[in-house]
């Protein structure tokens, strides 16, 4: 079953929010065909998109995750609303590459590094706020750390990591 659960640390200025993610992302592999390195991208995104969902106060409101990279996946999207439910897709469900050297899939090589990463909240107001940062690595943990940081201005840490069953 799959849950998110937050925490608070240091008298409550550390927020902590971890997510088992494991059912929505065979889930999305199953209904997309998605090979390995894609499941693993689009899951990484779905799970980001379910964390930041949590953050949303009202259930119909929404927000929309972008890495538009110049990778082979093309374009990967996840949309949130405050329930959370997540929905998502990749441009190319069948990008494949070689390894890593440490034997992880390239999730890096698949998005690249040339491009942006847009994080659009929806939260009914007049107009959706639109956040923009540069691709730092292609790694989306480390790229939703550099946008926490500069667009959020909320020092973060980022891990997102895919498990096999």
């Amino acid at each position: 079953m799959d849950e998110i659960k937050k925490y608070l640390a240091c008298e409550g200025r550390v927020n902590i929010i971890c997510a088992e993610t494991t059912n929505l992302v065979e889930e999305a592999r199953k209904i997309h065909d998605l090979s390995p390195l894609a499941t693993a991208t689009l899951g990484r995104l779905l799970t980001m998109g379910a964390i930041m969902g949590t953050r949303i106060k009202d259930e119909e409101d929404s927000i929309t995750l972008q890495f538009k990279g110049n990778g082979p996946i093309g374009t990967v999207m996840c949309v949130a609303d405050g329930k959370p439910s997540v929905k998502g897709y990749v441009v190319n469900p069948q990008v494949d590459l070689p390894l890593k050297e440490n034997g992880k899939l390239d999730v890096s090589g698949a998005i690249g590094k040339d491009g942006f990463l847009y994080v659009i909240k929806d939260l009914g107001l007049k107009e959706p706020y639109v956040g923009i940062t540069p691709i730092v690595s292609g790694e989306i943990a480390e790229d939703f750390a550099k946008y926490f940081a500069e667009s959020e201005q909320t020092p973060s840490v980022v891990a997102l990591r895919s498990i096999s069953r």
